[in-house]
């Protein structure tokens, strides 16, 4: 089954959030449409972002796991449209391109 990545840019937190929900909150999201592999929380040029990895069986379907994540952070916080890559070999390729 392939492996995806999902990342999201998350900005600033809804005053009601904690910071440490982010996070497993969109592992919560994929693990409902997929299979969680890893999370983590990045800072990138001041930026941070979190990513979600997953195996699903197609790239449909990792599409659509990439919304579920996209929606549930920007419920907690401002956030960019999510990145999803797809794995082959010892590469991640970006989907939609």
């Amino acid at each position: 089954m392939p492996s995806y990545r999902v990342v999201v840019a998350v900005g600033v937190l809804n005053p009601s959030t904690d910071p440490a929900d982010v996070v497993p909150s969109a592992a919560q999201a994929a693990g409902a449409l997929a299979t969680v592999e890893a999370t983590d929380l990045d800072v990138v040029r001041g930026e941070a972002r979190v990513t979600v990895r997953f195996t699903t069986d197609t790239d449909v379907a990792a599409a659509q796991v990439a919304q579920a994540v996209y929606h549930r952070v920007e419920e907690l916080a401002e956030s960019s449209p999510p990145r999803v890559t797809r794995r082959w070999g010892n590469r991640w390729y970006r989907l939609g391109r």
